[in-house]
């Protein structure tokens, strides 16, 4: 018996979860072709959106979210084209608000972070599409910490209802207070790691680990080790809680 097979770090409670890598179990993403999917995070975990890393093999191709769905992507390995004429790299992403018409498709294999959920309208706004690359994005520093850099990957206007960004941490940085808050996050480790804080339990986590924290989870991040560490994490903003649908 090898009970290295019955052991793992993934971790699911009533407010939060940490999906780690050797427990991912793959499963097809409807309409798309020749992609598999693990699915980190979805309303069945309590969550008001749902989080993917997608693998598409050579000559994937993706298929449109439901109706009322936005999509944000963001490529993790290889390349993608976007359409006809635009190529996604390493880093590259793209938003689609809903009914946006869009395909994904490759030459060779890939892997992509996908976030999608429900889009909440708003009287007189709409969200755009938005395509780029993390590299041009400016950083700013986290509440003036130089060695917490915050990159906004989409545009804080109304009509869009949620964020993406990507947080970059150098070794012993740290958020500088214990958060809890009305929004909910969903991330993913790109590098390095370090360790979690997530109610009352202490994580540690690394490259590849996922996370989902929902409304008021106090929540502390610190980055251990010798390197940098840099997390993706979505969150629902610009909308009114008390006019939103309560998650069942």
């Amino acid at each position: 018996m090898n009970i290295e097979h019955a052991t793992s770090r993934t971790r699911v409670a009533r407010d939060h979860a940490l999906i780690t890598p050797e427990s991912h179990v793959p499963a097809p993403l409807v309409g798309w072709t020749s992609a598999s999917a693990i699915t980190l995070i979805a309303p069945r975990m309590g969550a008001g959106f749902a989080m993917h890393l997608v693998t598409l093999e050579a000559g994937g191709a993706s298929g449109p979210p439901p109706d009322g769905v936005e999509r944000f992507v963001y490529v993790l390995d290889g390349t993608v084209h976007l359409d006809a004429d635009r190529l996604l790299g390493g880093d590259g992403y793209a938003y689609f608000p809903p009914g946006a018409t869009h395909r994904l498709h490759t030459e060779a294999a890939a892997r992509l972070l996908m976030v999608e959920k429900v889009y909440r309208p708003l009287a007189g706004c709409s969200p755009r599409v938005v395509v780029g690359h993390e590299a041009d994005v400016e950083g700013e520093p986290f509440l003036g910490d130089p060695d917490a850099i915050l990159r906004p990957l989409l545009p804080d206007e109304p009509g869009f209802d949620f964020a993406m960004n990507s947080f970059a941490f150098q070794p012993g940085a740290t958020l500088p207070l214990v958060e809890s808050h009305v929004m909910e996050h969903g991330l993913i480790f790109l590098q390095g790691g370090g360790v979690y804080r997530l109610g009352d339990d202490w994580y540690p986590v690394t490259e590849g680990d996922a996370i989902w924290m929902g409304p008021y989870l106090p929540q502390w991040f610190g980055c251990l080790g010798k390197g940098p560490a840099k997390y993706l994490y979505y969150k629902d903003v610009h909308r009114d809680v008390l006019t939103e649908t309560p998650t069942p």
